[in-house]
């Protein structure tokens, strides 16, 4: 399962509406090879659910995930920060065993 924090709840919904997304959009999450630290994440608004997706909804989002990334990203929390040290949706991976300073890649 993945889930999301309020403070992303609410940052997402502020991007929907901002970008003009349609109803029936979702975040897509996953994961690709490359970044400094061997693995880095995905994320985009999509419309199209396919046929190895795993869906889950936390807090009213609707969270979209490929079964392969989905074995990286188990347990993972998406949360948002405004803070000073950058501001941004970031993933709270418990598999990363390390993580890159700008919180974009990952290792297990």
């Amino acid at each position: 399962m993945i889930t999301i924090s309020n403070n992303a709840k609410e940052y997402i919904h502020q991007q929907m509406e901002k970008e003009g997304h349609q109803a029936g959009s979702f975040v897509r999450v996953g994961v690709k090879g490359g970044g400094c630290s061997g693995l880095s994440y995905e994320m985009k608004f999509d419309t199209e659910v396919k046929e190895n997706d795993q869906v889950f909804e936390d807090k009213g989002v609707k969270l979209v995930v490929e079964m392969k990334s989905l074995l990286y990203l188990y347990g993972t929390e998406l949360d948002y920060s405004s803070g000073l040290n950058g501001k941004g949706l970031f993933f709270n991976n418990p598999n990363a065993s390390r993580t890159c300073a700008c919180g974009e890649s990952f290792a297990l």
